[in-house]
């Protein structure tokens, strides 16, 4: 145990139970116990492994490179459609973890072992960004936002994209695009001042 990660299981309210027994859990494979993002981490030799996460809703095990560990019990999640290398096991009670305790070990054991292997995650090639009826509207209506949109880095433009075509609704969507639209003019990108 590291005390300088104490801190994270004293201060949880919610999950304190459950992410205390997720830390013991993962201490046993003989990983470092590290502070990373605010959140207690596991790693060999310097390399992130699993880390421990809270959420309103649940908390969960990360694995760094979960698309590369067996999962014959179907239990690791992938976070967001666009996730290629992590995977989740969420939990919502300490019951859930007790219960899977030795799956949740080996789970573990074999994490290690695909970095030990030095296995990489192959990553697939970027998609060519699908915009919204509605921002392609605005780039056509807009050439100097066109111009300023394509200027940004690859990753500021997807995380737009994603932004702007994630509501359900289209007035939603373009009330997005209005708000971001100084932003993109300025070369920011998403939630930068």
């Amino acid at each position: 145990m590291n005390p300088t990660v104490d801190f994270h299981f004293t201060k949880e309210k919610k999950w304190k139970e459950e992410i205390t027994i997720l830390r013991n859990i993962a201490l046993s494979t003989g990983l470092t116990e590290q502070l990373k993002w605010g959140s207690p981490c596991y790693t060999l030799d310097n390399n992130n492994i699993v880390l421990i996460h809270v959420f309103k809703e649940y908390c969960a095990l990360l694995f760094f490179k979960g698309a590369l560990v067996n999962d014959p019990v179907g239990i690791l999640i992938k976070q967001s459609p666009n996730m290629q290398s992590a995977r989740q096991i969420r939990f919502t009670n300490s019951n859930d973890i007790i219960t899977t305790k030795t799956i949740l070990k080996q789970y573990i054991e074999e994490a290690i072992e695909v970095e030990k292997a030095g296995l990489k995650v192959e990553f697939k090639e970027k998609m060519e960004l699908v915009y919204s009826e509605e921002f392609k509207k605005k780039l056509e209506e807009f050439p100097e936002l066109k111009s300023a949109f394509l200027s940004l880095t690859p990753g500021r433009q997807r995380a737009y994209n994603l932004h702007f075509s994630a509501p359900k609704q289209s007035k939603t969507r373009e009330s997005r695009i209005e708000k971001c639209m100084p932003a993109i003019m300025n070369g920011k990108g998403l939630n930068e001042e």
